[in-house]
């Protein structure tokens, strides 16, 4: 993880600071909730540990807005921030929806936002930077340890939005060229709770092993409905068939309680794990909001003052780091988790991994890539 060293350029002590606004945008109740006060949590440490370095010449002072899980609130407020203040930057969003929505108002007020959650891929804004993981680093490796693992008989289920068609378009193109079969895949809109048609499809299928990428209530609902199917039919059981995620992580664990032992997690940090720089992190979600400010930070001290209204690209330009400036993802950790007595245990580390969001390493590939446009 190098280049998330906000302090690296400067040695001695700054007489005057530049005082830089920080756009933050994150929804604080919604189905959610969790996930977003994560992002945040992790945003504000990262500001306060920026403003209290003497050797950095800048301080960020935050302009917090809420959508309340509202993926119509995100657009406008966004360019509230951008409008109403001197930000030029947003940290935030939660869902591929709320980042789809405010990359017009990004593009109108020349804007860029950090993005601190996992996301499906094929897209690559020049107003976003992506600091948690995409496909690559998150999909195809969880698939990769699991077919061989547990078998390539699987059932797919995710959330009604671009996150959920994705994830399992992908999902679906890989485990059937290994040779796997698809025996199930079933959708609910964000919230919807109602998952006993997805149960009953999984003990009269039986697969290998279950891809949930549900988001928030949903996800938690079908959890706790497939722990307590676990509990009347062994064959179920974790260890026969494992429940597998890639957007779920530690602040999701409280409300679920048991039903959450077993989960089998792909993600770049989880609690404990080495290699992540600013401290022990609450989930990854916090670890990649602080990385987020703090790789910010590191590239407006490196450039100097006025390089909080540059373009992305320029800004990018020339400073190092973990950001690939040509598609604005992250150099990240690569690592594989599970619930145990309450808590993810790593078993396995697959080291450090560049971002490839269409999958380009991939002379194989069918995949068509997409471009954000407005």
């Amino acid at each position: 993880m190098k280049g998330f060293s906000a302090g690296r350029f400067y040695l001695g002590r700054c007489r005057v600071k530049r005082h830089i606004e920080l756009g933050l945008l994150h929804s604080r109740s919604g189905s959610y909730a969790l996930l977003s006060q994560a992002s945040l949590t992790g945003a504000m440490a990262a500001i306060a540990a920026i403003n209290a370095d003497a050797t950095m010449p800048l301080t960020f002072a935050p302009v917090l807005r809420d959508p309340g899980g509202n993926a119509d609130a995100y657009g406008p407020l966004c360019e509230e921030i951008l409008r109403d203040s001197t930000a030029r930057h947003v940290v935030g969003c939660v869902t591929s929806l709320s980042r789809k929505e405010v990359i017009p108002s990004l593009e109108k007020l020349d804007g860029t936002l950090w993005y601190p959650l996992p996301y499906e891929g094929f897209e690559a804004s020049d107003r976003v930077v992506y600091t948690h993981a995409c496909p690559n680093q998150h999909l195809l490796p969880l698939l990769d340890w699991a077919m061989p693992a547990h078998g390539r008989r699987v059932y797919l289920t995710g959330s009604n939005y671009i996150w959920g068609w994705e994830i399992n378009r992908l999902a679906r193109m890989t485990i059937v060229e290994a040779g796997g079969t698809i025996l199930g895949e079933r959708y609910l809109p964000i919230g919807a709770t109602d998952v006993g048609r997805m149960i009953d499809e999984i003990r009269a299928t039986r697969p290998d092993f279950v891809l949930n990428s549900l988001v928030g209530a949903s996800s938690y609902a079908f959890l706790r409905a497939y722990h307590a199917l676990g509990l009347t039919d062994a064959r179920f059981s974790p260890d026969r068939c494992p429940m597998l995620s890639c957007n779920f992580t530690e602040c999701e664990l409280p409300p679920l309680g048991e039903a959450a032992e077993g989960l089998i997690a792909a993600g770049p940090y989880f609690r404990g794990s080495a290699g992540w720089p600013g401290g022990d992190f609450g989930s990854s979600h916090e670890a990649a909001s602080y990385a987020a400010v703090s790789e910010l930070a590191r590239l407006l001290a490196y450039h100097g003052e006025g390089s909080e209204d540059w373009p992305l690209s320029q800004l990018l330009a020339g400073a190092g780091g973990p950001v690939d400036p040509g598609n604005h993802h992250t150099t990240l950790p690569v690592i594989i988790a599970q619930v145990r007595g309450g808590a993810f245990k790593v078993i396995q580390h697959r080291g450090q991994v560049s971002g490839d969001p269409f999958l380009s390493r991939n002379q194989t590939s069918t995949v068509q890539p997409l471009r954000v446009v407005s």
